[in-house]
C-alpha cells in the first residue's frame, strides 16, 4: 500500500502530517472506548440475558472488527475517486452515523422498553441490536480512516523525518488514544459511577457529545489544506485477477495473514476482556480500569522502544516477544492473575510490524496488493473475543478461556521460527 511518490520538495506537509497523527489518535481512542462498553451494556441492555451476557457483550467487539475485511477496500476506492481529503471527510460522516446509531439504541430502548427479542429464557432489547449496527458502522469509519492515514503518513514529506519515523509517531498517537480511552469511558462518560448504577438514559448524552466532537473535527478538516500526493493512488485496473491470486501462492505471506489473524485476536481478547475477567475475580472498578489503561500504556512504551531496535531482525524480535507473551499467559491461567495478562501488552506492541515485515519479504511488485490483503487478518479481532465470550459462558468462568490466547501466541511463535521463511523467490509477472 505504501508508495514512494515523486513530490514537489517545496510543498510543506507539516500541517497535514499533524492532522493525520491526530486522526490516528482518534482511531485508537474509539477502538478501545468501544470495547469498554461491554460492562455498562451488560448492566443495561443485557440485564435479561442471564447466562449469555458474556457472549452477547463480546458481540460489540465482533461487529466492530467485522468491518475491517468488509470495508477495507472501500477506503482504497474512495481515495481513488475522491482523493485523500474527500475520503477522510466521508469517513468522518460515516463515524457520525455510527455514533448516531449508538444514541438511537439508547433512546429506542428508553422509549420502548418492552420491544425485546426472546431467545429461550433470554430477553434482549432491540436497542442492543441497533447498538451492534452502530458498532459495525463506527468500525467501518475507523477502517477507512486507517486505509487513508497509513499511506498518507508514509508519503507526506516532513523535514527531518523518515517514513518509518512518521509511522512510529502515528502509532504512538494511536497508543495514547487507547491508553486514555478506558478512563474517559468510566470517568467522563459515566462520571465515575459504579457500573451497577448505570441506566440506559445515561448513555445518550455522552454519545451526543462524541457526535459534536466529530462534527467539529469534520469542520476543521474541511477548512484545512490537505494537498493530495501525486503517484500514491493505486490504479486498480493494473491489478489483474492473475496477479491478485498470485500473492496467496507465497507460503510465508499466507501464513503471515494467519499469524496476524491470531495476533489481533489475542491483542483484543486481553484489551477488551481483561476488565470483565478482573471484575469476576473480585477486583474493584478502579483496579480493572487501571489494568486496561496499563495494558495499552505498555503497548505505547513497547512501540516507542521498538523503534530503536534497528539492528535486531524482525524474526528475532517476534520469537522473543511471542515466547515471553506465551509464558505470561500460561502463568496467568495457572495463578488466576489478570495482572500477568496486562504485562503481555509490552510484548504485543511490536508484533504487528514484525509480522507484516516478514509477510511481505521478497514479494516485489506484489507488495502493494499484499498490503491490502493483509487487512483480512484483522478479522481475528472480531472472531476470537466472541469465541472467548462463548467459552466463558460455557465454562462458567473466564479462567481457561485464556488458553485461546495462549494458542494464538503459539501460532505466532511457529510463524516466527518456521512459517516466515521464504521458500521461493516470489517475483510477480
Amino acid at each position: 500500500m505504501n508508495q514512494n511518490p515523486t513530490q514537489a520538495p517545496a510543498r510543506n506537509y507539516t500541517g497535514p502530517f499533524i492532522t493525520m497523527v491526530f486522526l490516528f489518535f482518534i482511531v485508537g481512542f474509539l477502538t478501545t472506548a468501544n470495547t469498554q462498553f461491554q460492562i455498562p451494556l451488560q448492566q443495561t441492555f443485557l440485564a435479561g440475558v442471564d447466562n449469555l451476557k458474556n457472549t452477547f457483550s463480546t458481540m460489540i467487539i465482533f461487529s466492530w472488527f467485522l468491518a475491517y475485511p468488509i470495508c477495507g477496500g472501500t477506503g482504497s476506492r474512495w481515495i481513488s475517486r475522491y482523493g485523500y481529503k474527500g475520503a477522510l471527510l466521508l469517513s468522518l460522516l460515516v463515524m457520525v452515523v455510527g455514533l448516531a446509531l449508538f444514541f438511537t439504541s439508547s433512546l429506542f430502548t428508553e422509549k420502548f422498553p418492552d420491544a425485546t427479542l426472546s431467545l429461550g429464557t433470554a430477553s434482549i432489547p432491540w436497542g442492543f441490536f441497533i447498538f451492534l449496527a452502530g458498532s459495525f458502522v463506527l468500525g467501518a469509519s475507523v477502517t477507512i480512516l486507517q486505509v487513508v492515514v497509513n499511506p498518507y503518513l508514509t508519503a507526506c514529506t516532513v523535514r527531518g523525518t523518515q517514513p518509518i519515523q512518521r509511522l512510529a509517531i502515528g502509532g504512538s498517537a494511536n497508543s495514547v488514544g487507547t491508553t486514555i480511552a478506558p478512563y474517559f469511558v468510566t470517568g467522563v462518560v459515566f462520571a465515575g459511577l459504579p457500573m451497577s448504577e448505570i441506566s440506559i438514559d445515561q448513555l445518550m448524552v455522552p454519545f451526543l457529545g462524541l457526535i459534536a466532537v466529530v462534527v467539529v473535527v469534520y469542520a476543521s478538516l474541511y477548512f484545512t489544506s490537505l494537498p493530495d500526493i501525486e503517484g500514491t493512488r493505486i490504479d486498480r485496473s493494473e491489478a489483474n485477477a492473475a496477479t491478485d491470486t498470485n500473492v496467496w501462492r507465497h507460503r510465508h505471506f499466507l501464513l503471515g495473514v494467519v499469524a496476524i489473524f491470531c495476533y489481533v485476536g489475542a491483542e483484543v481478547c486481553i484489551g477488551g476482556s481483561v476488565n470483565v475477567y478482573a471484575e469476576k475475580l473480585g477486583y474493584s472498578e478502579t483496579q480493572f480500569v487501571l489494568m486496561v489503561t496499563i495494558y495499552w500504556g505498555l503497548m505505547l512504551i513497547g512501540r516507542l522502544c521498538g523503534s530503536t531496535l534497528s539492528k535486531i531482525s524482525p524474526r528475532t524480535q517476534l520469537i522473543v516477544t511471542t515466547a515471553c507473551a506465551a509464558v505470561l499467559v500460561a502463568l496467568a491461567v495457572i495463578f488466576q492473575n489478570p495482572w500477568l495478562l496486562v504485562a503481555v501488552g509490552l510484548f504485543h506492541s511490536i508484533m504487528w510490524g514484525a509480522i507484516f515485515t516478514l509477510s511481505v519479504s521478497g514479494l516485489g511488485k506484489l507488495t502493494s496488493i499484499a498490503s491490502g490483503k493483509f487487512m483480512i487478518g484483522v478479522f481475528g479481532g472480531a472472531l476470537f473475543p466472541l469465541l472467548q465470550g462463548f467459552l466463558a459462558d460455557s465454562f462458567g468462568s473466564w479462567r481457561f478461556t485464556w488458553l485461546l490466547v495462549l494458542a494464538c501466541e503459539a501460532v505466532m511463535l511457529y510463524y516466527a521460527i518456521a512459517g516466515s521463511k521464504v521458500k521461493s523467490t516470489p517475483e510477480s509477472k
